[in-house]
């Protein structure tokens, strides 16, 4: 509790001292602008520390701690470029790791060019289309965070690429095709070689109310900043050849298959309140080459085969700036190992409830969230298997 009150304090005292960097402007159309996001607080889970791997854990660490450069070189042309810094992460969607970690990366690099709202190119490191929960920016979402499975596998969340994209009949309808890198070609991996393709994604969707979600990174919710919002989307994503049934002897090629289906519902009653509703299911497929003796090990495990859907609720109070949000997220894994066993067909269910305190906007905000993760097969001898809670709380600046 004592370190609960001290994140409070210091976001209570910093708050009215924190600003945007402002743009440098470099000519009548172009600018450079340099900005510092960050998400900092506490996270407590009931389980998976001490002698017997039982004991409660605590970590005060960064959840998300970037420094990027947004640029313009005239109105149609420019650049988008970011870095992130985690360390000594421990506490994991499924796991408490032991093991002192430092990563420091490139999250996005990218060139924009937007001759047309109907016609737009992005190139180099960025988001893919798959799944909207993906695409919502993770400093403006409903909940904590996105869904803790819905990472696809081989590239996660970003890949390397080109991307058209672009608005039709002012926005009722946004398209997107990627080609992106997918699975990198490796070699001496006896269980992870296997070819190395391009990866195609195509994502449709409809906006279909007064205020259109036209951008392609979209938001969590929008806090009553748009009046009414109904956007139903789709996409589709596949590789071919990319693991084997038997990967010791190279023999069972599978492709890679994965769709999704989404839908984002926002209300702004005057008065009221605003009520944000959104839903999505998803299902990556691969041939069902986990069933193999000698399976590619990327063909299961948490960004294996697997389906599933969240569904997310939140209300926010008509003259208080406070949001009160709750989600369910259920996914079948084809399969997912414990330490001591492998797990066919493993069903988890997560289920959470916190709210936002909005101190400026996204800009400055105070979130606190608590979960339960349920296995439908749990390990007796593995507390990381077994039925756990976890409360976050977390303070969010954006500089």
């Amino acid at each position: 509790m004592k370190k609960l009150l001290l994140i409070i304090s210091i976001v209570s005292v910093f708050a009215s001292s924190v600003y945007a960097f402002e743009p440098i402007q470099l000519g009548e159309n172009a600018y450079l602008k340099i900005f510092y996001d960050t998400q900092f607080g506490l996270t407590y889970r009931d389980t998976g520390t001490g002698v017997m791997n039982n004991e409660a854990a605590l970590n005060l660490n960064f959840r998300r701690n970037r420094l990027g450069f947004i640029g313009t070189y005239n109105d149609v042309l420019s650049f988008y470029f970011q870095t992130e810094y985690i360390e000594n992460k421990v506490i994991n969607p499924l796991s408490i790791s032991d093991q002192p970690n430092q990563n420091f990366y490139v999250l996005d690099a990218q060139v924009r060019y937007d001759p047309f709202d109907f016609l737009r190119f992005q190139l180099g490191k960025f988001k893919h289309n798959l799944t909207r929960e993906n695409l919502e920016a993770c400093f403006e979402p409903l909940t904590l965070d996105r869904s803790l499975f819905i990472n696809t596998t081989f590239q996660t969340s970003r890949d390397i690429g080109v991307a058209v994209w672009g608005n039709i009949l002012d926005g009722w309808i946004q398209y997107r095709v990627d080609v992106m890198d997918g699975k990198t070609g490796r070699s001496g991996d006896l269980f992870e070689a296997g070819m190395s393709q391009f990866r195609y994604t195509g994502r449709l969707q409809f906006s279909l109310l007064e205020d259109k979600e036209t951008s392609y990174g979209m938001k969590g919710t929008y806090r009553g900043n748009k009046k009414q919002v109904l956007t139903i989307g789709g996409a589709v994503q596949y590789e071919p050849n990319v693991v084997y049934t038997d990967a010791l002897n190279l023999t069972g090629e599978k492709d890679y298959f994965a769709y999704s289906v989404d839908i984002f519902y926002e209300q702004n009653f005057e008065n009221v309140g605003v009520f944000t509703a959104s839903a999505a299911y998803l299902d990556i497929n691969m041939g069902d080459a986990y069933k193999g003796q000698f399976a590619s090990v990327e063909s299961y495990g948490q960004n294996g085969q697997k389906r599933g859907y969240y569904v997310k609720i939140g209300y926010m109070l008509p003259n208080i700036p406070l949001q009160f949000f709750a989600r369910y997220d259920n996914y079948y894994f084809a399969r997912l190992d414990s330490k001591n066993q492998a797990f066919y067909n493993q069903n988890i269910s997560w289920v959470g409830a916190g709210f936002n305190y909005y101190i400026d906007g996204q800009n400055i905000k105070i979130t606190a969230q608590y979960s339960r993760t349920m296995f439908s097969k749990q390990d007796p001898n593995d507390p990381n298997y077994r039925d756990f809670n976890t409360v976050e709380l977390y303070t969010q600046f954006r500089f």
